[in-house]
């Protein structure tokens, strides 16, 4: 038997913290063991490395992810545990207007997201979209300053920071198609650490872990990484997966949406049946030029 209180290894973002506290308190016995990602190279599979690497190393039971930052493959010795209850996995506009088609035109918009950028830019090719980098506080710092007239955020982080009075409104999954993961935690632990394992599947949620295990196989099928322009979101209702996705180019000139509705047995297969459809659709050769703009820009 390990000591008493489960360690949760988790970054220490503001945001990160508040996620494994939440994770914390429907464990009931946890302590936070905070991991620094300064100096990881990469994109934003960096935020999970130290996270791993405390659970390789012992220093930890499980670790507390955004799903969306979890690339498709894994270090070997780890696997997922569970998904808790998601939140909203919608994206938000915050700034002026009450929907996308009223916002003034040449709006200066700002994002990370290549992803939100190309479905920002096939919806409303007059936006004036640029990168915003930084934590929550530093994105919505710069929108107060007056140097954006918007910017585009998770809606389940704001909710998580208590913030989620400051979105605007939120922008329709049919425009907006979430990045895998959106809105969900994963717990990872130590392949065969049972113990940790069931501690975390009690606070799992099924509906959550099979829609989080379909929006990653169409990711994995298309071997996208975490920065790429795609997005794919999944509904579970009990009986169906119904799931939806996104491949485009940053600029918003050329995309690809898709998707489709079958039973819900097999998430993982609805996943492929997807991936396979939009491979067909030519998602491969726009996510092979999204990469090149991306080397240009």
């Amino acid at each position: 038997m390990r000591s008493a209180r489960l360690r949760l290894a988790t970054r220490g973002s503001a945001l990160a913290l508040a996620q494994a506290s939440q994770v914390a308190d429907m464990l009931g016995r946890a302590e936070l063991v905070v991991v620094s990602s300064d100096g990881e190279p990469g994109d934003k599979a960096r935020f999970v490395r130290g996270v791993e690497r405390a659970l390789l190393e012992e220093a930890a039971d499980i670790g507390v992810h955004s799903a969306k930052d979890v690339p498709a493959d894994m270090p070997n010795g780890l696997s997922i545990a569970a998904v808790p209850p998601r939140e909203d996995p919608a994206d938000v506009w915050i700034g002026s207007g009450s929907r996308l088609e009223d916002v003034a035109e040449g709006a200066r918009v700002g994002t990370a997201s290549l992803r939100r950028r190309a479905q920002l830019l096939a919806a409303r090719p007059d936006l004036r979209v640029s990168d915003l980098h930084g934590n929550v506080d530093t994105r919505l710092s710069r929108l107060a300053e007056g140097d954006l007239d918007a910017i585009v955020l998770a809606a389940a982080g704001l909710r998580r920071l208590g913030r989620e009075a400051e979105a605007s409104f939120a922008i329709p999954a049919e425009t907006m198609t979430p990045a895998s993961g959106q809105g969900a935690l994963l717990l990872q632990t130590r392949t065969g650490d049972e113990e940790a394992e069931s501690e975390a599947a009690a606070i799992g949620d099924d509906a959550a872990l099979m829609e989080l295990t379909a929006e990653r196989a169409v990711v994995a099928l298309l071997e996208a990484t975490c920065a790429a322009p795609i997005g794919v979101h999944a509904r579970y209702d009990g009986e169906q997966i119904a799931i939806e996705a996104f491949a485009g180019l940053p600029d918003g000139s050329e995309w690809i949406r898709d998707g489709l509705e079958t039973d819900g047995g097999e998430p993982a297969l609805a996943g492929s049946l997807l991936a396979e459809r939009l491979l067909g659709a030519g998602a491969r050769e726009i996510l092979d030029r999204a990469e090149e703009w991306l080397g240009r820009v």
